[in-house]
């Protein structure tokens, strides 16, 4: 099969990966082959190309939000059949073992193993997964529009909840949410964020993603560090800039909460005590649950959720890894094998 591979971590200017033929891997016991017809790109490939995070696999294939049919399954695996169209996202197996699994917080596990960074992902035209870490693609969307769904959407979703935006979770309708940085996730997130009754403003650098904010209904679009007009709830931050960190915290009314939401940011600079005064809190947020994935898919089906999509060939990957840093994405990145 054809596949991308990353010998060594560089910059995506460099092209990095390497288009090589490997064997179309046997699934184990309790695994899945998945043929790959869809797989979004995503800051977190810029992350594990670029060696923001530590290498876990040499050789390894990126790309974590796959979307394809089912081909064979291991001898164990008998929750789908052969021909299934199944999600594979970043969260690849948990040990189930550790005190985090036993109590629910299976994203916070000791040694979790992740799609595309330390197991073999999307990037390619076939991929396995574990059969209890997948999730089936809602009847209402085509595999290019589902990508995105399976890291941007699901994270942001579970960023949603972290806030408090979540329908029933504390905050009222009528909630003034702040995103900062809009691309696939944030494009996602504020159309869920609408549906459950937020007013968002949206703060991001570039015109056409101001123009895509917008277009989906933001109560407000400004640059990146613009002050919104009115005081905030809660805030979301998904660009990996610690820079974005004082001003969203300023932008907080009292007791807001401001989430950040990537698995790498460059630092925070300091700032004054009376950023998180009054009961202001910061939150990260790290990998999901998969119970986030069932509950936002079934979500996003009910919406539902419409994706803006880019979509390149599977000889384009390099192209389109150095599109998503250059902000020059409109929504999400899609391969198409």
């Amino acid at each position: 099969m054809k596949a991308w591979t990353l010998t060594a971590p560089a910059p995506v200017e460099k092209n990095p990966l390497q288009l090589s033929e490997l064997p179309v891997p046997e699934p184990a016991d309790e695994q899945v082959l998945v043929r790959v017809t869809a797989c979004g790109i995503c800051r977190t490939d810029l992350h594990v190309v670029e060696g923001e995070l530590p290498p876990r696999q040499p050789n390894i294939v990126p790309g974590h939000q796959v979307v394809g049919v089912i081909e064979r399954s291991g001898r164990n695996a008998q929750r789908y059949a052969r021909g299934v169209r199944v999600g594979i996202p970043w969260l690849h197996k948990t040990c189930g073992l550790c005190p985090y699994c036993k109590s629910g917080r299976e994203n916070l596990c000791d040694n979790p193993t992740f799609t595309g960074y330390s197991v073999n992902g999307g990037f390619a035209e076939y991929a396995l997964a574990d059969e209890n870490f997948i999730y089936p693609i809602p009847d209402g969307f085509d595999d290019l529009q589902a990508a995105p769904l399976l890291c941007a959407g699901i994270i942001g979703f579970r960023c949603l909840r972290i806030a408090g935006i979540e329908r029933g979770a504390g905050i009222e309708r009528g909630a003034n949410l702040g995103i900062y940085g809009f691309g696939a996730a944030g494009h996602v997130c504020l159309q869920v964020a609408r549906y459950w009754g937020a007013n968002v403003f949206v703060c991001t650098r570039e015109e056409k993603h101001r123009r895509l904010a917008a277009e989906l209904g933001a109560a407000w679009v400004g640059g990146t560090i613009d002050p919104p007009p009115e005081k905030l709830d809660a805030s979301i931050i998904f660009a990996p800039a610690g820079e974005l960190v004082p001003p969203a915290l300023a932008a907080l009314k009292k007791g807001g909460t401001l989430v950040l939401g990537g698995i790498h940011m460059s630092p925070i600079p300091t700032f004054p005590y009376a950023l998180i005064y009054h009961e202001r809190s910061m939150r990260s947020v790290a990998n999901n649950t998969r119970q986030d994935g069932h509950d936002f898919l079934r979500l996003a089906a009910e919406i539902p959720v419409k994706t803006e999509i880019q979509i390149f060939a599977l000889a384009q990957v390099n192209e389109a890894l150095n599109a998503l840093k250059g902000d020059g994405i409109r929504g999400a990145g899609v391969i198409r094998p």
